[in-house]
């Protein structure tokens, strides 16, 4: 049987009062989705409100994601994600928090999402994320009451990287801090460099140059697990 890995996107379309769009970003999707695909995972997704999630992050130069918005079977399966609550947990074996500015106002406090991660995760499986998308761990708590990253190497946007593109302001928290408050060891790279971080089966990366090396830390951290039992 084929692992399986569920990509969770943002529903979150507004960038906060500045009249711009946000939403998914679509890049932390294409670039991992040829990672797990090359190692034979099937691929499945789920989005806070369900439906088609709002996308961004779209560059014409991108030939990975032109392709992978071009591939009939990503488009059904965008257009009809279900919401979390619709899921169960014993059928994925890697949870994947793709990024987008979208997921700091509706990944943190959607319990049934960080529920359903934590379920993945405490069943054996991994918990990744990228960019913006451990935003869902600020509030994952395990069934201990633990916050999963508390005392965990973890990375993500980090602080200056918001700053960089303008938005410290607009965003209704900063990622790194807000992780640091948790308890995670926060690690990075300068602006914009890649940078990923496995801390057993909870990867992270920092930015949208990270998503691929956070895929390939899922497949080996998620194999490792494994391989001790």
């Amino acid at each position: 049987m084929a692992n399986t890995v569920l990509f969770a996107l943002t529903s979150h379309g507004e960038l906060g009062d500045t009249g711009r769009s946000t939403g998914f970003y679509v890049p932390e999707v294409a670039h991992p989705a040829v990672v797990f695909r090359r190692e034979g995972f099937d691929i499945a997704y789920v989005s806070v409100q369900g439906g088609r999630p709002p996308q961004d992050g779209v560059k014409p130069d991108d030939t990975v994601v032109a392709q992978y918005l071009a591939d009939p079977a990503n488009q059904a399966a965008l257009a009809a994600t279900p919401r979390p609550e619709e899921l169960r947990a014993e059928d994925y074996d890697v949870i994947f928090f793709a990024g987008g500015h979208g997921t700091m106002w509706d990944f943190p406090d959607n319990a049934e999402l960080t529920g359903l991660a934590a379920a993945i995760y405490e069943r054996g499986g991994v918990v990744a994320a990228v960019c913006h998308g451990p935003a869902a761990l600020v509030n994952l708590r395990l069934s201990d009451g633990s916050y999963l990253v508390e005392g965990r190497e973890v990375s993500s946007f980090t602080d200056e990287e918001e700053a960089a593109v303008g938005l410290a302001e607009t965003v209704p928290f900063l990622l790194e801090t807000a992780l640091v408050e948790r308890g995670a060891k926060h690690t990075k790279a300068p602006n914009f460099t890649p940078h990923a971080v496995a801390d057993g089966r909870l990867v992270t990366g920092q930015n949208p140059a990270s998503a691929a090396r956070v895929a390939e830390l899922a497949v080996r951290q998620l194999a490792a697990a494994r391989e001790s039992r």
